[in-house]
């Protein structure tokens, strides 16, 4: 069992690391960034979006924690914004660390979120998922989330 703890400061920082280069490599991997500039890319994509670090406002930063153990299996981030049909979250990052994966965690967490959308009266959550990312996106869908676009491309 898991639960949604929000990160402290020390937390932060190593998501914050952790995030920026992951972010960076995937960009690189789906042919959107030059491996040459990613890291300063995804930093400046960090700052957008998290102007004040852990308490920008509309900012929610949680770590996965294993309840049993207190161990972190991972971590969530999303914002919440006013929509046309309510309060909106959309998942910036999530990941499950390796260690965690494959054993239901991941689905434990998505659950979690929910519960706690809906304890904020969320209306919506939205994500967006890589295209290589086959394992996410198969989660996603089997925790109800359906594809609302696909970008494409080809490389020549």
């Amino acid at each position: 069992m898991i639960k949604l703890v929000h990160m402290d400061e020390s937390t932060y920082q190593f998501f914050l690391s952790q995030s920026i280069r992951d972010y960076a490599q995937d960009k690189v991997k789906a042919g959107a960034w030059d491996a040459k500039n990613a890291i300063k890319q995804s930093e400046e994509e960090m700052t957008r979006f998290l102007p004040k670090g852990l308490h920008t406002e509309g900012a929610y930063l949680y770590s996965i924690v294993e309840a049993a153990s207190e161990t972190q299996a991972g971590y969530i981030w999303f914002n919440v914004t006013e929509g046309r049909s309510g309060l909106e979250a959309f998942i910036y990052d999530f990941y499950v660390f390796e260690p965690f994966q494959g054993k239901g965690y991941g689905k434990q967490a998505m659950l979690a979120l929910d519960e706690e959308a809906r304890a904020m009266k969320i209306t919506k959550i939205g994500l967006h998922v890589f295209g290589q990312n086959n394992r996410a996106y198969e989660l996603y869908k089997k925790m109800g989330y359906i594809t609302t676009d696909i970008t494409m491309s080809k490389e020549l």
